[in-house]
């Protein structure tokens, strides 16, 4: 069965674009893109002595279930050359699930919609160009309304 995924990506470190793309052409095995919304150049949130990100949202079908998708998107940042390191620190590749369908997931290490998508410009902003009706099933609010609510300061549309 075919399962509608929305999927964060970000980088800030090294070829910023290019780690994006290449995180995107790895993904078909498992997960199918069927939207990407452009990418934009984000501060840092959370740890700010680093660099800016490139941050993107992609919609996906994927066959694989929640838990499989989580493995299967952490094999990849690791296959990606991503090193663990210190919470919301620098990172060559991040690549969060956001929505799984409308499920609601809260089980270790897993939890969706993503616990903090509503507070993070970075998600929000990408996201609603390609689901700004798309409505957060624990919130119940639309995309777009969940952006109105915060500040998108400083997060600029990156052209290659």
């Amino acid at each position: 069965m075919k399962h509608t995924v929305y999927i964060a990506l970000g980088t800030n470190l090294g070829d910023r674009l290019a780690n994006l793309r290449a995180a995107l052409r790895a993904l078909p095995t498992a997960v199918t893109v069927i939207d990407d919304s452009p990418v934009y150049e984000t501060p840092p949130w959370g740890y700010e002595d680093q660099p800016a990100f490139l941050n993107n949202v992609i919609k996906a079908e994927t066959d694989l279930e929640p838990d499989a998708l989580l493995t299967y998107l952490k094999q990849l940042e690791a296959e990606l050359g991503r090193e663990q390191n210190f919470r919301w620190g620098p990172r060559l590749i991040d690549l969060d699930i956001l929505f799984y369908d409308d499920l609601v997931i809260d089980t270790p290490p897993l939890i969706i919609p993503h616990p903090r998508l509503h507070e993070r410009a970075f998600v929000l902003v990408p996201l609603v160009d390609i689901a700004s009706d798309f409505v957060h099933p624990t919130m119940q609010k639309q995309i777009s309304a969940l952006l109105a609510q915060i500040d998108t300061q400083g997060i600029t549309r990156y052209d290659d």
